[in-house]
Parts: C-alpha cells; structure tokens; sequence
C-alpha cells in the first residue's frame, strides 16, 4: 500500500506539471496597439463596460453602444435603439450585462444582437452568466455562423480603467486570436481557459473565491471588534500581513473609513456566489463554504444591494457595535 501511495504521489506531481505547463502555455500577454479604425458595439455600458470603452477609445476603435435606458458612460458614445442596430453597425459585439436575464433579453428575438449580426462576425460576451446560458448562447452563435467568445474578466472597476482586467477566454485557438487585439486593450493578461464555456465556469471559480475570502474577513474582523481589540489597530494590522491579498487589503482600508463605494456591487457578487452555488449543485459538488457565503451577501443585499460587496464588512460590525 505505501509503494502504491508513493506511486500515486508521484503521478500526482506529474499530472500537477503537465497542468501547469498547460495553463503557462495558455497565459496571454500582449500591448494594446492603435488600430486602424473598426467600430465595437457594446451591448450594457455600465461601470465596466465603459471603462473599457475608453481605453479601446484611445487605442483608436470607434464605439456604438445600447443600454435599455439609453444611458451610460460619460455621454460621448452614441447610442442605438436595439442591440441589432448595434450588431448592424459594429465590426464586432463585446456584451457585458449583468445576470442571465439581461444576457437572454440583449441577444435573442428580433431586436436582438443576434439578429443584426452576419456570418463570422466575432461576439465577446464578457458577461458573468451561467454555464447553462454560456452555453445556450454559443449554440445559438453557431446556428448563425456567429463566432461567440466567451470572455468574462476578474477585475473591478480600478483595473477596468487601467486596462488592467485579466480575461477569461473560452472559445479555440483561432478565434481567441481574432479577439486578442480588443483583449489586450482591455486587459493586462488573457487566459485562454479551454473550450467554449470554460471562460465562464473559471469566472465562477475566481468569483467564489473572492466571495468566501471577503466573508472570512468580515467575520474575523467582527470577533476581534467584539472581542475589545481596538479598530484602528485591527484594520491597520490586517493590511500588514501576508495571509489576505491584496484585494482584499483594499476591501479592509476603505471598510476602515466606512467607505462602500461600489467597485463590485452587492447584488452582482451574491448573484455569482448563487450561480455557483447552483453549478456545484448540478454536479454533485459540496458548497459548505460558499453556500454560507452566500447566505451572508443575501442578507447584504437587503441592507446594501448597490453598495461595494465589501458592505458586508460594514454588515457585521453593525451586528457586534453595541456589544459592551
């Protein structure tokens, strides 16, 4: 048994550095350069989508956009009636909507973008949605001799503004390099994460990650409060040692001076912590961890939905703040 154990153990290792020569070989990094002019049709402008608009903007890409309000960035991007129209006038469609719904209400019937859209023309969906539409959408595409991408980015709006995203691509490799020059744009590092689909399952991955770590602090920090340790120490401490990232350092320093400012909001983060939930769930997987998570963010949307996620810091100090 030991001499099958070792066996085991060792191809382990070997099975880990196959993996990780892969996921090596898949890391993309390149320079966003000028380019000759084509235009990017956004589907939903909001706090992402529009930073990302204005650094395809200086890279020489011109823009459409369509939002069911008509709003959206700093109102220098015209916008069109219905996501065709944008789909008609754009060289390629970049989709950044908030949740399934959006997605399934931007692309399909007659006024959706998968209407206005010809043979090979590329389709970036960089939404955070699930499995289940990612897929629905990429056989969609196919039906049309669309080229869908999937490409969700793990980044808030800091690194949305700075170009700084890092994109998780799912689509073959010919196609990841069609789209590779608005990535480079938009993003300092691509991940190409395997087939159609995997961008989204990954976004999942990193999201509930992000998600648990951010509830982990929030608890802590409400024991030591509760406990009498002093707040200003605390928080200072917590930014000092290597146990948290750096993510999360910037959750606990604007948490320190009650700031919630809304870089990732509530009701995103809990809607990702339940889609992942749900694609455990589909494959028999065990979510102790995230399903508390989730739990803990639902109640933070109730009090916080268009706050930073991060609310949840402010969420249970509120719980402790009266303890003696």
């Amino acid at each position: 048994m030991q001499h099958s154990a070792q066996r085991n153990h060792a191809g382990n290792r070997m099975r880990t550095s196959t993996v990780s020569a892969i996921v090596a070989a898949r890391k993309i990094t390149g320079t966003c350069r000028m380019t000759t002019q084509q235009t990017i049709g956004f589907i939903g402008f909001g706090a992402m989508a529009s930073r990302m608009g204005d650094n395809l903007k200086k890279a020489g890409y011109a823009l459409v956009a369509y939002t069911p309000s008509g709003k959206g960035g700093d109102g220098s991007t015209p916008f069109l009636p219905s996501p065709a129209d944008v789909a008609k006038k754009a060289d390629i469609v970049l989709v950044c909507v908030p949740d399934d719904e959006a997605l399934a209400a931007a692309m399909y019937g007659e006024n959706g973008a998968l209407a206005g859209m010809h043979e090979n023309q590329l389709l970036l969906n960089t939404s955070s949605v699930s499995p289940e539409a990612t897929d629905a959408l990429q056989k969609a595409g196919e039906e049309k001799g669309v080229s869908v991408i999937d490409c969700p980015v793990s980044g808030s709006t800091p690194e949305a503004e700075a170009g700084a995203l890092v994109v998780l691509a799912g689509g073959d490799d010919a196609l990841i390099a069609r789209a590779q020059p608005v990535f480079d744009c938009i993003g300092k590092t691509t991940v190409h994460a395997g087939p159609s689909g995997s961008g989204a399952r990954l976004k999942l991955v990193i999201n509930g990650i992000m998600g648990a770590g951010l509830a982990a602090v929030a608890e802590t920090i409400a024991y030591g409060l509760a406990a009498g340790l002093d707040r200003s120490m605390l928080f200072d401490a917590l930014g000092e040692v290597a146990v948290i990232s750096p993510h999360h350092k910037r959750k606990i320093r604007a948490a320190k001076d009650g700031d919630f400012t809304p870089q990732f909001p509530t009701r995103l983060m809990q809607k990702d912590m339940r889609l992942l939930l749900d694609a455990g769930a589909r494959l028999a997987v065990p979510m102790p961890t995230m399903a508390a998570t989730t739990q803990q963010l639902s109640l933070t949307r109730r009090a916080a939905a268009n706050e930073d996620y991060s609310a949840l810091i402010g969420v249970m100090e509120h719980i402790v703040a009266n303890d003696a």
